[in-house]
């Protein structure tokens, strides 16, 4: 137990200053279903494909149940974890007895237990109020967006350590998630990008996440295929959280 105070302190303390931000509460619980119901009725009169089992908001929504919390939670993980390195708090942190381990597992605990309440809140939102359906359980989305929302996670501890600023830290976004947006499969079928392109989306961890929802959207059973994708992402989510340990200094520049 005293091993585990100080992860489970740092914890608590990145879940209390959630907490209190009322504006990141919002944005991790609020957004994503706003912006799912948003989608609804944007393809709510478009015509369902000749023998298509799936409407277009049941393809394309499946879909951005995994993107928006990859979305937001690297988009809000960058912007906080840039903040602790500008206001000193990470200096002063990195002269106690805290482990990067336990900093880093600390945060990453606190961004894991926003994105699966977020994952949570927008697949009631998509599966029970806007009939979202699919072949698999809900529960299965759920799983996949929370992975998936752990790797913006990590993605985003990543992207903190190359900013100077918060503004900087938001740059990162076009750089970092645009591109995984544009070859993940939403627009285009992966198969279906020139070999380059696919080759690219390939090492992008928001190509399997999608891989993994559309797997759930057709297959009414878990499949090894979903699996697999699954812990690709899970690989990706922990290599970046060792890469974000590494730039972690005794003094921010």
């Amino acid at each position: 137990m005293t091993t585990l105070r100080p992860y489970t302190a740092t914890t608590a303390r990145i879940l209390r200053q959630l907490r209190n931000d009322h504006r990141t509460v919002a944005m991790i619980l609020v957004v994503p279903a706003l912006l799912m119901t948003l989608l609804y009725f944007i393809y709510q009169d478009a015509p369902r494909p000749p023998h298509a089992p799936l409407t277009m908001f049941d393809r394309v929504g499946i879909t951005m149940l995994g993107i928006l919390p990859f979305i937001v939670m690297f988009l809000i993980t960058a912007i906080a974890m840039q903040r602790e390195r500008t206001s000193g708090t990470l200096e002063r942190l990195l002269t106690t007895p805290l482990s990067k381990l336990d900093l880093l597992a600390g945060y990453g605990s606190a961004f894991s237990l926003a994105a699966a309440a977020q994952a949570a809140v927008a697949c009631v939102v998509a599966f029970w109020l806007l009939g979202l359906t699919a072949a698999g359980s809900p529960g299965w989305v759920v799983l996949i967006a929370m992975v998936d929302a752990v790797c913006g996670v990590g993605l985003g501890l990543l992207a903190s350590a190359f900013a100077r600023t918060e503004f900087q830290a938001v740059q990162f976004m076009p750089v970092i998630v645009a591109p995984q947006i544009f070859l993940c499969g939403l627009l285009v079928p992966r198969d279906r990008l020139p070999e380059w392109l696919e080759a690219i989306s390939n090492v992008m961890p928001l190509s399997y996440a999608v891989d993994a929802l559309q797997q759930v959207s057709i297959h009414a059973q878990p499949t090894a295929a979903m699996w697999r994708d699954i812990a690709v992402v899970a690989g990706f989510a922990v290599v970046a959280l060792g890469l974000a340990a590494a730039t972690l200094r005794r003094r921010t520049p």
